[in-house]
């Protein structure tokens, strides 16, 4: 997957305005990167989004009235958004808001005293169409889904053994060099299982392959 052509639109969503302020001199210090608006409420990041359409939102989960988790929601809703990809800033790694995110439509996460670098990767990253979600966020969400049932997910049962085995690997954090490191395969073998897998199961991002592993009882490597 390919970044958007030209600079990387952002917009932010924080109830803390010394928080936003940060966040907006560090986007607008990065000549790839373009800042779209920011909110101070889900309600207020709804309206931002529909007029100005942000390749990427920063998005807080606790804010008040509307939620990061109901904003999320109400995102992935609605079909002129669906482009606009999430990352949650937050303060703590893992909480029990993070598996409600990530069923929400979150892309990734990232915590706010975070290094700049870190941020701005993170932007760049789902931006491009992946997911950033690190192994020990991944390791402590499996571990807060052991108390959730398994559900259905539909079509998992049409993956191949082989598709099947990258959504496990992808349900670790790992990235596609980082699986084929472990299995002893090329990084595009990986890349093309788990693209087929993303297609079949409608995943719109290695984030969702995540919950749907989860979900459905995928044993995890």
């Amino acid at each position: 997957m390919t970044s958007p052509v030209g600079p990387i639109r952002v917009a932010l969503a924080d109830d803390q305005a010394v928080v936003r302020m940060g966040l907006r001199a560090l986007i607008d210090r990065e000549p790839d990167l373009e800042f779209a608006g920011e909110a101070a409420d889900g309600a207020a990041a709804l309206r931002l989004l529909r007029e100005t359409l942000p390749d990427v939102l920063l998005l807080d989960i606790r804010m008040p009235g509307m939620d990061g988790i109901d904003t999320l929601r109400a995102i992935a809703a609605d079909p002129a958004l669906r482009a606009t990809r999430v990352v949650v800033v937050t303060t703590f790694e893992v909480d029990r808001y993070v598996f409600a995110a990530l069923q929400a439509g979150a892309s990734g996460f990232v915590l706010k005293d975070s290094a700049p670098e870190e941020l701005t990767r993170a932007i760049r990253v789902v931006a491009s169409g992946e997911a950033l979600l690190s192994p020990s966020v991944t390791r402590k969400v499996i571990g807060l889904f052991g108390r959730h049932d398994v559900t259905p997910v539909e079509g998992l049962d049409t993956l191949t053994p082989r598709e099947r085995e990258m959504v496990a690997w992808v349900a670790t954090g790992r990235s596609n060099d980082e699986i084929a490191a472990e299995l002893v395969i090329s990084p595009d073998t990986v890349r093309t299982h788990v693209s087929r897998a993303m297609v079949k199961l409608h995943a719109r991002d290695r984030a969702q392959l995540v919950v749907f592993a989860l979900r459905s009882g995928v044993t995890i490597p």
